[in-house]
């Protein structure tokens, strides 16, 4: 796959683990808690963005919403539950246009 970005919660625990094991290949992690990351741009190595949104500013989420469609990079919202994350990424449109299979489903 690729590289993940990962907006929200202050420790992830084994999220960045079980998510290399789906085949993500780097992640990158911002907390997504103080204002001045509003003003942060999305990597251009980013594949995917992940936004935890029970551990983010509400103001970001929106900053982050635009600056995805911009660069046509796809945005997944869950909480900070594996659960949350896995069905979050298996319902968005990341890699299931590739093959014609999602390899989340």
């Amino acid at each position: 796959m690729s590289s993940l970005l990962i907006v929200g919660a202050d420790r992830l625990g084994a999220i960045p683990e079980k998510l290399e094991e789906m085949g993500f290949e780097q992640i990158t992690h911002i907390n997504g808690r103080k204002v001045q990351m509003v003003k942060r741009d999305i990597p251009s190595h980013i594949d995917l963005v992940l936004v935890l949104t029970d551990f983010i500013n509400h103001n970001l989420t929106s900053v982050l919403k635009k600056k995805a469609a911009e660069q046509n990079i796809p945005i997944c919202y869950a909480k900070r539950s594996w659960c949350s994350i896995y069905q979050s990424i298996g319902k968005c449109n990341y890699g299931c246009n590739k093959d014609n299979a999602c390899p989340f489903k």
